[in-house]
């Protein structure tokens, strides 16, 4: 371990950013083997490696600060994989290279060493150091906390926002707004598309004025879902898979992390929306769709079991029964019957849709958005809890809203009959 790998851990260890050690850590030498092996399986990106290294109720922890939004903690290999390790194959071309293990006495194994590289956008070197605080438990990597600098990624990246093409994205005012920008293409989801949808969803998670979060599209419709031509590989059936799994897999990403904002979210669809594009209705708390729009999964018809989050949200939103006719039966349905299924929540005329959803959007944004985020988070959470564990969730939300200033100077205009006006803290 060099000197300054040496004060940054201890730094480390004060800040509290390390993972609590295991009971049943392993030997020195099995430490160091599987370590070695984590390392290799990264830069090999093999994944049925890493799902024999890292133990079922695996955690990780990523420096805070790392761009996209990527620092924070991640519950279970799979968030790992595809959030963390996968979200950083997306921007670099990196990877992670030890230089020094050092075991600890309390059983977890302390690795120094280097990320190099490029950055995918820029071409600009990547070269920074890492300690990563390795757990174990049953034979297994149990939890590994990372400590990085942050500003060297950010600078490999300098310039990555001038890049979208598929997806353009703009913040005014507290409101972002996502624009589908492939209008020739019936803004059918390609993997440029998937990606940017994804960089634009991280770079809303990590904006600290975001108020409220509009998602259109250009042309005459929203999504026809996905791009069937990219579908096609020279690899047969195999390929195609390969193909399917790359798409998705950033584009699912860009719905997780859309659907867990803090802000309010809304939709104004038109045309026709169709396939993996509904995910980005599901995701969306108020959705406005144009007389005439069209709703359909389509899956069955390519021999597709479909993506976007339909096997999730719709059978939520629309119920077994109806979310099976959508799929089996393949069910087309206009804007008018998708608002009485519970599909949409307003039907408006076409030349009104734009006008009423920012309308809609900006009245949002200037609202009690720290109240928003807790309800958001407490409807999203009742379909998992019971009434109890939903009663307790309420108690703490509405603790934590009356704690905030626009709950004070809200409760105060209520007593002067006066208008609040709300600023998000």
């Amino acid at each position: 371990m060099t000197r300054t790998q040496f004060f940054i851990y201890i730094k480390f260890i004060n800040d509290g950013g390390c993972v609590v050690g295991p009971k049943d850590a392993v030997n020195p030498v099995r430490a160091r083997e599987l370590a070695a092996g984590l390392y290799r399986a990264l830069a090999s990106g093999d994944r049925d490696e890493l799902d024999r290294l890292l133990h079922p109720e695996f955690v990780g922890r990523a420096t805070e600060g790392l761009p996209g939004s990527l620092g924070g903690t991640y519950q279970g290999p799979d968030a790992m994989r595809r959030r963390f390790w996968g979200g950083i194959a997306r921007r670099f071309t990196a990877r992670a290279e030890p230089e020094s293990f050092v075991m600890l006495e309390d059983g977890r194994l302390l690795v120094g060493g280097r990320y190099t590289g490029t950055a995918n956008s820029t071409g600009a070197e990547l070269d920074a150091e890492f300690l990563h605080l390795l757990s174990f438990a049953e034979g297994r990597i149990v939890a590994l906390s990372q400590l990085t600098d942050s500003a060297r990624w950010e600078r490999a990246l300098e310039g990555e926002g001038e890049t979208l093409e598929a997806v353009e994205f703009s913040v005014d005012d507290g409101l972002a707004t996502i624009r589908l920008n492939r209008p020739d293409a019936g803004n059918a989801l390609n993997q440029q598309a998937a990606d940017e949808l994804y960089e634009v969803a991280t770079r809303c998670a990590a904006r600290t004025d975001l108020r409220a979060l509009l998602i259109i599209g250009s042309g005459s419709r929203f999504s026809v879902g996905g791009d069937i031509a990219e579908f096609q590989s020279p690899g047969g059936s195999r390929g195609m898979a390969e193909v399917l799994r790359r798409m998705t897999t950033p584009y699912h990403d860009a719905l997780a992390i859309i659907h867990e904002l803090d802000v309010p979210v809304i939709a104004a669809v038109h045309g026709a929306v169709a396939g993996g594009g509904l995910g980005l209705v599901h995701v969306a708390d108020i959705v406005f769709a144009a007389e005439g729009t069209r709703f359909a999964t389509g899956f069955c018809a390519l021999g597709l079991s479909g993506d976007g989050g339909n096997s999730w949200f719709l059978p939520r939103l629309v119920g077994m029964r109806k979310a099976v006719e959508l799929y089996f039966e393949q069910r087309v349905l206009d804007a008018h019957e998708a608002e009485q299924w519970g599909l949409v929540s307003h039907v408006v005329p076409a030349e009104e849709l734009a006008e009423r959803s920012r309308e809609l959007a900006v009245r949002l944004a200037a609202g009690p958005t720290k109240a928003y985020a807790e309800i958001r988070q407490l409807l999203h959470a009742c379909w998992a809890s019971g009434l109890t564990e939903q009663l307790s969730a309420e108690i703490e939300a509405i603790a934590r809203a009356g704690a905030t200033d626009d709950a004070a100077a809200a409760v105060q205009a209520f007593l002067a009959k006066s208008t609040p006006t709300f600023e998000g803290r």
